[in-house]
């Protein structure tokens, strides 16, 4: 018999990979409060009786809760829904899947860290700048000093799940390049290591089959920043004769990403490495087969 995983927020770009990797192993169930796929059902989990219900009528062998607010500006001016959806949601989790007596999982980011060292492995102790990256920071800590068994999975910047629901820095370089920009303007003194979704979501189905509880950095091969990523993108697409890359510093996007961001949030793999179950592939190979996989014909 399959095990059942009830999938908390799993509207966005993740838990489209979530679901892609689980559906045929496990039994699901996937919810959100953007019902936005047919194999989404409606809950809000902020909603704790809602949330506790839906869970419990379930009956699942796992709880993963995947959905939080994620920009960056949007957590400074709504702090109160923040720690709401990123934080107290959390708490409710853990208290459901201890109930339970169930794992759970939960997606924690390299954004916790201040940035003053330029790497960051599993055992660094973070320091969160701005709400986003505290509302984050409480979660995991209430995860891992509360739940009976866990996974949190520190994720760097996500890619994945193409132009419907990426919302991140690979889809709003290739909305600018659709949209005719023949100059780009990216920034030099941010660095960090992306994250495929699909790698992501094989990585945690390996963690979770091996019983390998705990925390863990999870995010591609390869340090590297923001610029980079840029030129290896428009490589890629092999229009680096035709589109131009202007590096500038982080002031010149201040009026709209006036958010405190860390100059670094580069993650080390070092735990999945050590315990052997490391499906985070090199950032240049995974965006490949994101480009190649999800964007067929979007600039045509």
């Amino acid at each position: 018999m399959k095990k059942r995983i009830y999938i908390a927020g799993s509207g966005g770009m993740l838990g489209e990979a979530f679901y892609a990797q689980f559906k045929d192993d496990y039994e699901i169930k996937c919810t959100d409060k953007d019902v936005n796929e047919d194999w989404l059902s409606f809950l809000d989990f902020r909603d704790f009786e809602a949330y506790k219900k839906d869970v419990e009528d379930f009956a699942p062998d796992y709880l993963f809760h995947l959905g939080a607010y994620t920009d960056l500006e949007f957590c400074e001016e709504h702090s109160d829904d923040t720690y709401m959806t990123n934080t107290l949601s959390v708490e409710n989790a853990v208290y459901l899947a201890n109930f339970l007596d169930i794992p759970m999982l939960y997606i924690s980011t390299a954004g916790i860290f201040d940035g003053k060292k330029d790497l960051y492995d599993d055992w660094d102790i973070p320091n969160p700048l701005g709400v986003y990256a505290r509302s984050k920071y409480i979660g995991e800590r209430f995860v891992v000093e509360n739940a009976k068994r866990f996974l949190v999975c520190r994720a760097g910047w996500m890619m994945g799940s193409g132009p419907k629901k990426d919302k991140k820095f690979i889809q709003k370089l290739m909305k600018q390049i659709k949209d005719g920009k023949k100059e780009l303007f990216i920034v030099n003194d941010k660095d960090g290591t992306p994250t495929y979704t699909h790698d992501f979501a094989k990585t945690v189905k390996e963690l979770i089959q091996k019983e390998y509880w705990g925390l863990y950095n999870c995010v591609c091969g390869g340090q590297t920043g923001r610029l980079e990523v840029a030129t290896e993108l428009v490589n890629l697409l092999g229009l680096s004769e035709t589109v131009k890359i202007n590096a500038v510093e982080s002031d010149y996007f201040k009026d709209v990403y006036y958010a405190e961001r860390p100059a670094s949030e580069r993650l080390l793999t070092k735990k999945l490495e050590l315990r052997k179950v490391n499906a985070m592939r090199d950032w240049k190979v995974s965006l490949k087969e994101y480009i190649e996989n999800y964007y067929q014909g979007y600039l045509e």
